[in-house]
């Protein structure tokens, strides 16, 4: 079981790929996303001011789902290739981390849902994920640290 918090996110400028993407492809869209926004980033001079994510515009459809994986910045991000500008918002947060293989997530989900409408919240349409651990680096899934995010509006 997850800890799940509620709290005041500030709004985060990141570069970013945004794409369509099956399900079954995501992975090999993360790898090349966060390639190309780190080397963007790089490019332009702008510092990597935070883990990679994957920033969520919805559920998964019969087309995939509808993604963008990149790095915080700072600084401001000129489009360039695949790379674009894009922001992580503000405002109320739920979140919580989950630790483990990334096909437990649904629970740690079902537990910020729980929260947000305990405390008389309703989840945004959109919601992102930090990935605090490499599996290329770290090989173990039970190991892995993901905090999932998800912006919360007034229930009603």
């Amino acid at each position: 079981m997850s800890e799940v918090l509620i709290r005041d996110e500030a709004e985060q400028v990141t570069a970013v790929v945004h794409e369509v993407v099956a399900m079954s492809a995501l992975p090999d869209f993360f790898a090349r996303a966060l390639s190309a926004a780190a080397a963007t980033a790089g490019q332009q001079g702008l510092g990597i001011s935070g883990p990679p994510f994957a920033l969520y515009h919805g559920m998964p459809g019969p087309q995939g789902v509808d993604v963008e994986a990149g790095f915080p910045v700072s600084g401001t991000v000129r489009d360039g290739g695949d790379v674009v500008a894009s922001r992580l918002p503000a405002g109320p947060t739920a979140v919580a981390l989950h630790v483990g293989p990334y096909e437990g997530l649904p629970q740690t989900y079902d537990e910020v849902i729980r929260r947000l409408r305990e405390e008389g919240l309703a989840p945004s349409t959109d919601m992102w994920e930090e990935y605090l651990s490499d599996p290329a680096t770290e090989p173990d899934p039970q190991t892995w640290r993901t905090v999932v995010h998800w912006p919360a509006r007034t229930a009603g």
